[in-house]
Order: structure tokens, then C-alpha cells, then sequence
């Protein structure tokens, strides 16, 4: 099969890794590894610090011994941009946390989306109505396609600068979902069953407004899994609430990368999935791995 220079070919690669700036608090290496143990797969994942300006050049430097990529942020939407293909959840939201390297150029997908409705579904949530969304950021974006999948007509989504929301209004109307952007101090009048939390994890949430959205917001699930509990989820706990950490929807935007690097479909099963999943649940609820990759400079 020929080969573009600087691209893996998926029938031979057995290189993956995770790319962003910061990367060393990722957890994909021991996920991934678990998996392909399972698998019974001999491949290697490793984690890299890559920034927007490092990124072609760092994707060009890849041989053929390379299978794919995980990208996290700030890489997304530089990733939709080197993508030759996109699945629908990448076109949707103009983002791409996976790259697989085929001969023809990078297909992108966007795992994030399927991430947060299996969460949501494995803690008891699987349709609602409405819904609201707490960050205006890219992850804000998968969110709202997940909640519009899961059924939502209406959501609320809270951000400090309304232009932010501008672009998620859009998108709303193709979803045929009604957006409606809320500064913090006027939000959660109306009650809703989740609320999906895309804030860094040491966002400072003003303690009435959080208190307020606690009160008012059904299931939290914040998409934070490396600053836990965050100043919000302890909010959402000290009301009652349910807080659910970001590490159920890393763990199932994973098996549907794992999915996409040894089939190229996101939403074909694996072999033995749950054998698969239960390994990628401990690996995820373990401490964190150190890398012995010469190649991981993330650390």
C-alpha cells in the first residue's frame, strides 16, 4: 500500500499517542495500554507536549510505524483543519480529538460526543428534554451535540461573555435545539435533570451562583477528571446534589478511539468490549502513570 510522507498506514502501524499542551496529567497512555492488552495487541502509546505551532511539523516528522493520534487540547481545531475526512461529529462541532492515519491523509472524529452520552447513560441518563451547559467553550460544543442526541429541545447555557455563545446559537438551530446564553448571575431560574460543566478545573464559580445552579440543575457532569472534586462539584455536593467527575466520559470517548485505531469506525464494537471497558475502568480509576517513553517529553 503506498504511503504519503509524514503518514502511518493503518494495516501496519502499531505507534499511538496522546498530543496537547499541558499533556502530563493524561491518563490515555494507561487506558489505551490496557486496552490493547486485552486486545491481545503489542502496540505502544505514549503522550507527547505538542502546541499549535509544533503541530504540522510534529505530525509530518511520523513514520509509517504510526497508527493514529488522541488530541487533546489545544489541538482540536487545528486537527479538523489537517483532517482529509471528518465523521459527523467531527463536522459538527469543527473539532477533532482523533486522528487516524490511513494512506489517503488523516480521517478525523470526534469521540468527545459519544463520551458524554455514555456517561450520562451509565449513571441513569439517557433522554432529557433540557438541559444546561456551563462553559461556552469547544467542549461546550461537543456537549451540546450529546444533549441534542440525548433529546434536549432547550438548553441553557451559562458564560460570562454572551459572544461566546453566538457560535453555539448557531449550531443550536441546525440541531433544532434552542439555546439560550445566560450570564452566571441569571442563570438556573428554571430547573433542569443534568447540567454538563466544561470549565477548567480551577475555575472560580461564584458561591451563590454555584449554589444557585447546584440547586437548580439536576446531575452534574463535570468534564474535569484531573482536579477532583472541583470548586463547583463541591457546590453540587454540599446541596445534595449528584457530581459526576470527567473520568466516565475520558473513559468512553477512549473505547470509541480504541474502536476507530483497530477498525477505522467509531461506533463499531470491539471484540470482548467488556472485558476491554472493565480493564480501561481500573486503568482510568488508578494512579497516574508514569511514562518510561523516551519519546514523552510531557512530563
Amino acid at each position: 500500500m503506498p504511503r504519503q510522507p509524514g503518514l502511518g498506514v493503518l494495516t501496519t502501524g502499531d505507534r499511538l499517542a496522546v498530543w496537547g499542551d499541558p499533556i502530563a496529567h493524561s491518563r490515555s497512555p494507561q487506558l489505551h495500554a490496557a486496552a490493547y492488552r486485552v486486545l491481545g495487541l503489542d502496540w505502544r502509546y505514549s503522550r507527547l507536549r505538542v502546541d499549535v505551532a509544533g503541530f504540522a511539523d510534529a505530525l509530518a516528522g511520523l513514520d509509517g510505524r504510526w497508527r493514529g493520534l488522541s488530541l487533546t487540547m489545544p489541538l482540536k481545531s487545528i486537527a479538523h483543519r489537517t483532517a482529509v475526512t471528518h465523521d459527523r461529529h467531527a463536522q459538527l462541532t469543527g473539532a477533532v480529538n482523533t486522528l487516524l492515519l490511513d494512506s489517503g491523509g488523516p480521517r478525523g472524529f470526534n469521540t468527545d460526543v459519544g463520551g458524554i452520552v455514555a456517561a450520562l447513560a451509565e449513571s441513569g441518563i439517557d433522554a432529557v428534554t433540557s438541559a444546561r451547559i456551563i462553559g461556552a467553550g469547544a467542549t461546550a460544543t461537543s456537549a451540546l451535540v450529546a444533549l441534542a442526541e440525548m433529546g434536549a429541545r432547550r438548553i441553557e447555557i451559562v458564560a460570562r461573555r454572551p459572544d461566546a455563545v453566538e457560535p453555539l446559537t448557531v449550531l443550536g438551530e441546525a440541531l433544532g435545539v434552542r439555546v439560550l446564553g445566560v450570564p452566571f448571575d441569571a442563570a438556573a431560574r428554571t430547573p433542569v435533570p443534568v447540567t454538563v460543566a466544561t470549565l477548567p478545573g480551577d475555575a472560580a464559580v461564584p458561591e451563590a451562583d454555584g449554589i444557585r445552579l447546584a440547586r437548580n440543575g439536576g446531575v452534574l457532569l463535570d468534564v474535569v477528571y484531573g482536579h477532583w472534586p472541583t470548586p463547583l462539584a463541591e457546590l453540587w455536593q454540599s446541596e445534595g446534589g449528584a457530581a459526576l467527575s470527567g473520568l466516565g466520559m475520558l473513559l468512553h470517548q477512549a473505547v470509541r478511539q480504541v474502536r476507530i485505531f483497530t477498525s477505522g469506525e467509531a461506533e463499531t464494537p470491539l471484540p470482548e468490549e467488556a472485558a476491554v471497558l472493565s480493564a480501561m475502568r481500573s486503568a482510568a480509576e488508578g494512579p497516574l502513570a508514569a511514562s518510561s517513553d523516551p519519546d514523552d517529553v510531557g512530563d
